[in-house]
């Protein structure tokens, strides 16, 4: 611990996990969403310090370019939900949605969930990480019931079971990973170390690593949203309040896939087992082409970006199943614009919410006559997430596209279908989202813009430029993935 405690790593995770008794013991809103701020704002800049300086592995932590990449994308997705939050939970307690008493449990359970996904991301045990991201799922969980009415504490409930089946089927692919490792390097914490795992896992029985990785795949894909094991999704993303559907879907689906990345790679060095590459193909573009397909059929404006996201996460498990340096730069890149993009989008879709006073499709209408800063940011931002150039989603799904044209055409060619199918869905609701006969409330709405347009003003830099450093950094993550 006295380790631990002397290097930037200890920053990423006391920040939160000290600000959760400070949250929960604070009554003034105003207050305590100043310090969920503060405490956001103060782990990003140790997960930012880990660019600079970095402590070599050992039995608990590991930091290297790969979750690194997940830990700064975590944190400054964290930060700015959490200034988005500030402002609309706010508004929850003024309308009475919420009670001061529910706003404090909901601040400490915030950073609970940063806690959970920061160490799941930085732990170098498949066991610690397992437990990381139940804390996380759990303290969503919680969120997502917050409300309090019957549906969200159905969508609470839904999530919960579903993740349960998931997470067990998690832990016992974990369980499978360390039975495996227990004849080569014998019984406590080295069978369940990353590092330990990587260095003799050539040895390891593949039929038993093979078996394993179908569990987990399985398990953590549930937490990834992928159909079929997507069900409690949508839910969760409609009845739960809008900062956690920004969070869920820009950060802790992307916890759940790190998991998955980190068996693959392990699977990768053992040339006996079976290849990941097939099966996360398969599940990609059939969560790509379903959910495609799904957005037709939505009615509630959460539920669609909700299966947006199970779109986009097909798409990037597609891509990492592909492999190879071009296919995994894809992959990076498309995983980082769909978190900047859907958080974006999600901010804005929580103001629409509040100030029309409805989530159904058919009330919201003429955005931009009516709110024209909120419904001209709804439009750019879901153009990004369609993929629309020159934004950053159209340079990553056009790398992902031209990568597998180069090496599996057939599957080029579903790909191509599934993006086109979703893309069409998504311009035909913007435009009545954005131009249709204004209906609903014109009042003025006080929602903080500086999120939605900073993660938007990447977003489209990204599509017209990459610092060389990004992409070199991007490069050696992609040929670690292999």
């Amino acid at each position: 611990m006295s380790w631990l405690l002397a290097h930037n790593v200890a920053l990423v995770l006391l920040i939160p996990a000290a600000s959760v008794g400070v949250l929960a013991a604070l009554p003034d809103y105003r207050v305590s969403a100043a310090v969920n701020v503060i405490a956001s704002l103060l782990t990003l800049v140790a997960a930012a310090s880990l660019f600079a300086a970095r402590p070599a592995a050992d039995a608990y932590f590991l930091v290297d370019d790969l979750n690194v990449v997940f830990v700064v994308l975590s944190s400054f997705v964290g930060f700015t939900t959490s200034i988005f939050s500030a402002s609309y939970i706010g508004h929850e307690l003024e309308t009475g949605r919420l009670t001061p008493a529910y706003l404090r449990f909901y601040h400490a359970m915030y950073q609970t969930m940063m806690f959970g996904m920061n160490l799941a991301l930085l732990v170098n045990n498949i066991g610690l990480m397992w437990v990381a991201i139940e804390l996380a799922t759990l303290a969503t969980v919680l969120m997502v019931g917050i409300y309090r009415t019957h549906e969200a504490l159905e969508a609470a409930w839904k999530y919960f079971i579903l993740a349960s089946v998931g997470i067990a089927f998690a832990l016992f692919g974990t369980i499978l990973v360390y039975m495996s490792a227990l004849p080569i390097v014998g019984e406590g914490l080295q069978g369940m170390t990353w590092t330990t795992l990587v260095a003799h896992v050539r040895i390891f029985d593949p039929a038993l690593l093979s078996v394993a990785f179908v569990f987990l795949f399985l398990g953590y894909g549930t937490k990834v949203g992928l159909a079929p094991l997507h069900a409690w999704l949508p839910d969760a993303h409609a009845e739960g309040p809008t900062p956690i559907s920004a969070v869920l879907s820009g950060l802790l689906l992307n916890v759940a896939l790190y998991a998955i990345l980190r068996f693959k790679m392990l699977m990768a060095l053992n040339s006996d087992t079976i290849s990941p590459g097939p099966l996360m193909v398969v599940m990609g573009l059939v969560s790509l082409i379903f959910a495609a397909f799904m957005l037709y059929r939505r009615r509630d404006i959460k539920r669609l970006f909700a299966y947006s996201s199970i779109e986009h996460m097909g798409i990037i498990v597609f891509a990492f199943g592909m492999g190879g340096p071009f296919a995994n730069f894809a992959g990076l890149l498309q995983m980082t614009m769909h978190s900047l993009t859907k958080s974006a989008i999600f901010f804005t879709v929580g103001h629409v919410a509040q100030v029309k006073g409805t989530q159904k499709i058919a009330e919201i209408r003429g955005l931009t006559v009516t709110h024209p800063l909120l419904g001209f940011a709804l439009l750019l931002g879901v153009l990004a997430i369609a993929g629309v150039p020159p934004l950053g989603i159209f340079m990553s799904e056009f790398l992902v596209v031209s990568s597998t044209f180069a090496r599996a055409p057939w599957l080029a060619i579903a790909l191509v279908f599934g993006l086109l199918i979703a893309f069409g869905a998504l311009l035909l609701r913007v435009q009545g989202f954005a131009f249709g006969e204004p209906t609903g409330s014109t009042a003025p709405v006080r929602a903080s813009y500086v999120p939605i347009f900073a993660h938007m003003a990447l977003v489209a830099g990204a599509g017209i430029y990459l610092p060389p450093m990004l992409v070199a950094w991007f490069q050696h993550v992609a040929a670690m993935l292999g």
